[in-house]
């Protein structure tokens, strides 16, 4: 009889693990917008995805960038499919794979990966996975709006492939660690936009602390990014006598040392009651170009002997105040400021600097307003937004840390009407 039962233990263990089949949901929306600006605009996606007003462009005194603008196109429709359910013994899987369409090339949209992930968790334990590409820890959180910058660069804006841990610690707290590979979303440099400066550096890295309760939530954390803007020198070969810096596959000649760190921590809250919903976040930034944000960074020192560099980040505070209230009929409005405060040490030389190349490199400071109003009929909405921004653009020449003793103001007024149609 022992035998007979110390048989069956065995065959227990031995069972294949139980395995449920998945359930698919597939969703998206047709959306279509309508903007009109004041004057000639830095922006993304048929100018949808709006980052600040040009500068001035003066012709024989007249502003070449002041004057009515507009456009209107269905260019970010949405495709989506979640996937939910599945199990395999003790461990649940789900997944999303998400598409819309974007100017890749030329003037035809294309449809484009948005977002690919799966999420693991397992019985019993507080710990869940995240692994693909999916919104950044730091601005999954987005600001009551309808446009398509959802706050940038006041919020930081990135999606990246990554590998998330979330652990409940009970009570409602939570921490969570990311390792991140730079994709959509680039660093600039002596080069432009390219993945080489990180590539060869190390992981993007996030850690931080959430909290939600039936009314408050809030997040602190810390992203640790680690490129290498330089990786090879060499001669240009039309100009031999030029040395190039930077990851230009025709002149390379040298291997160079010396990796960027930047350091950006931010802080987020939220207050929920009934139809009402209030949020704020702030990011002092390092080198945040990655996160949409205008920041960036440059040279400390340069040795063209050894082949050494070290690099000084520009030091960027970026925060946004939001609300929401309403069902039916919603009234929302973003506030957000971006200020620059230099770099962090001196700069070896004015001229390698790199900034974000989104909008003009001179904005050393800027405001934003954008009250908005939202008519949702069923699965149908209609909203209207007028959206303030105003950029001090800086003047004459840069200090050591890369800031304008003066500068002057301009504005944009920009009217956004948006259908959109859920499915």
């Amino acid at each position: 009889m022992a035998a007979l039962l110390t048989g069956s233990a065995a065959f227990a263990q031995e069972a294949p693990a139980k395995e449920k089949p998945s359930h698919f949901k597939f969703y998206g929306f047709v959306r279509n917008y309508f903007t009109a600006d004041s004057r000639a605009v830095s922006a993304g996606t048929e100018d949808l995805y709006f980052y600040m007003p040009k500068d001035l462009d003066m012709k024989g005194g007249v502003d070449m960038n002041a004057g009515f603008n507009w456009r209107f196109v269905s260019l970010t429709t949405r495709l989506g499919l979640d996937v939910t359910g599945y199990k395999w013994g003790t461990m649940g899987i789900s997944a999303k794979v998400e598409a819309d369409f974007y100017y890749l090339s030329g003037s035809v949209p294309t449809l484009r990966l948005r977002q690919a992930f799966m999420k693991l968790g397992w019985d019993n334990s507080p710990v869940s996975l995240t692994i693909g590409q999916a919104w950044h820890p730091m601005a999954v959180d987005l600001p009551h709006m309808t446009n398509l910058e959802s706050g940038a660069p006041f919020n930081p804006f990135s999606r990246t492939p990554q590998l998330t841990a979330d652990i409940n610690l009970g009570a409602g707290f939570t921490f969570t660690a990311s390792v991140m590979y730079l994709n959509h979303y680039l660093p600039t440099g002596p080069s432009g936009k390219v993945k080489d400066y990180y590539k060869y550096g190390l992981p993007e890295f996030y850690a931080g602390f959430g909290y939600k309760g039936p009314h408050f939530a809030a997040k602190i954390g810390v992203d640790i990014i680690n490129t290498r803007p330089i990786g090879f020198v060499g001669h240009n070969n039309s100009s031999p006598e030029t040395l190039v810096r930077g990851y230009n596959m025709d002149v390379r000649e040298h291997k160079a040392s010396g990796i960027l760190t930047a350091v950006s921590p931010f802080v987020f809250l939220q207050y929920t009651n009934g139809l009402f919903q209030l949020k704020a976040k702030s990011i002092f930034a390092q080198s945040g170009e990655q996160f949409n944000l205008l920041s960036g960074y440059g040279l400390a020192s340069i040795d063209d002997v050894n082949y050494k560099y070290t690099y000084t980040p520009m030091q960027d505070w970026a925060s946004f105040v939001s609300f929401q209230y309403g069902k039916k009929f919603q009234v929302m409005c973003m506030l957000g400021y971006m200020k620059q405060f230099g770099t962090t040490t001196n700069l070896a030389d004015v001229k390698q600097l790199w900034l974000n190349t989104s909008a003009d490199a001179k904005i050393q400071q800027a405001f934003r307003a954008t009250p908005t109003v939202v008519w949702n009929l069923g699965k149908f909405a209609l909203s209207l937004e007028y959206n303030l921004t105003a950029a001090q653009f800086g003047e004459g020449e840069r200090n050591a840390r890369g800031m304008y003793g003066n500068a002057h103001w301009l504005m944009n007024h920009r009217f956004i009407c948006m259908t959109k149609f859920n499915f």
